[in-house]
C-alpha cells in the first residue's frame, strides 16, 4: 500500500472537508500506513494550478477527531512519504482583538504553545534540538499574503476540545497574542522535523471569550462562519498554491549535518 508513494504530490493541504471540492473529479485517493498509524483520512491527490497537491482532512472525513485526539505525527508524516515539500494549513480561530472579526484571514508569524500530553516530537531517543524561533516558512507566509489576508500575529494553541474561559481569554490578549487555536501545534513544529515548510492560513470565526460579551463561543456558529467563508477561503488556498515557490528552503532544512535517530521518509 505504501510501495512507490514518494513524488506524488509537491504540495499539501491540510483542512476542513470543505476542500473536498477543491479538486477537479478525476482526484485520486490514497490510503497510507505510517510507523505512527495511519493518518486522519485517507489524502485526496489532485492538480491545483499546474501543481500537484495532495489533500487531507484535518479532522477526518466525518470530522471524527478532536483537536487533542489528531494523529498529528501520523499525518504530517504520510504528507512526507508522499513527496511534499510544502504545506499550506488552513485552520478556524478565535480572535483576540477586536478589529479582526469573523471573516478575517490572517497569516501569523509567531506560535505560543499552551497544550499538554499530545506527542509533539518525532525523536523520542537521540541527542535532537530543532529550530524553531521562527516557527512558519518565511517564502510559504509570503505566498499566502494575497490582498485579502492580514499579515503577521501571534498564534496561541490551546488543548481543546473546550474553549477558553473569559479569564483565560483576557490573559491571553493581555500578552499581546493575536489568535487562538486547537491544532497549529504540533502540527507546525511536526513539520519543521520532517524539513516540511508550513504556514497556517487562519481564517477568523470568532471574537474569543475575552472580547465577547453575552454566552460566548460556541461551536455551531464557529462552524457555521467557517462554512460562510469557505469559498474566498478556497480562492486564497488556490492561489497561494499556484505562488509557492520552488527549490531548496534553507530556512526550513535544520538537519544538515545531524545524525537523526529516526530515518525520515
Amino acid at each position: 500500500m505504501n510501495k512507490d508513494v514518494h513524488g506524488r504530490a509537491e504540495i499539501a493541504v491540510i483542512g476542513g472537508s470543505g476542500f473536498y471540492s477543491f479538486f477537479a473529479d478525476d482526484a485520486e485517493e490514497i490510503e497510507l500506513d505510517t510507523p505512527y498509524g495511519a493518518p486522519s483520512a485517507p489524502i485526496t491527490l489532485g492538480e491545483v494550478e499546474g501543481r500537484q497537491v495532495a489533500f487531507l482532512p484535518r479532522h477526518g472525513r466525518a470530522h471524527e477527531y478532536s483537536p487533542h485526539t489528531l494523529p498529528y505525527r501520523a499525518n504530517m508524516w504520510a504528507l512526507r512519504m508522499l513527496g511534499v515539500s510544502r504545506v499550506f494549513a488552513p485552520c478556524a480561530v478565535g480572535s483576540l482583538v477586536p478589529e479582526y472579526g469573523p471573516g478575517t484571514v490572517v497569516i501569523p508569524d509567531q506560535l505560543v504553545d499552551r497544550t499538554s500530553g499530545r506527542a509533539q516530537t518525532y525523536f523520542d531517543k537521540g541527542g535532537v534540538h530543532v529550530e524553531f524561533a521562527d516557527p512558519y516558512c518565511a517564502h510559504l507566509r509570503a505566498a499566502a499574503l494575497q490582498d485579502t489576508a492580514k499579515d503577521g500575529g501571534v498564534m496561541v494553541v490551546v488543548e481543546g476540545p473546550r474553549f477558553s474561559t473569559r479569564a483565560e481569554s483576557q490573559w491571553f490578549a493581555r500578552q499581546g497574542w493575536t489568535l487562538v487555536n486547537m491544532t497549529g501545534h504540533p502540527e507546525a513544529v511536526l513539520a519543521r522535523e520532517l524539513e516540511l515548510c508550513y504556514t497556517p492560513i487562519a481564517l477568523v470565526t470568532d471574537l474569543d471569550a475575552g472580547i465577547e460579551s453575552g454566552q460566548g463561543v460556541k461551536a455551531v456558529d464557529v462552524f457555521a462562519e467557517f462554512q460562510r467563508n469557505i469559498e474566498p477561503l478556497k480562492s486564497l488556498v488556490r492561489s497561494a498554491v499556484r505562488d509557492a515557490p520552488d527549490g531548496d528552503c534553507p530556512t526550513c532544512r535544520v538537519h544538515a549535518g545531524t545524525t537523526l535517530p529516526i530515518e525520515l521518509p
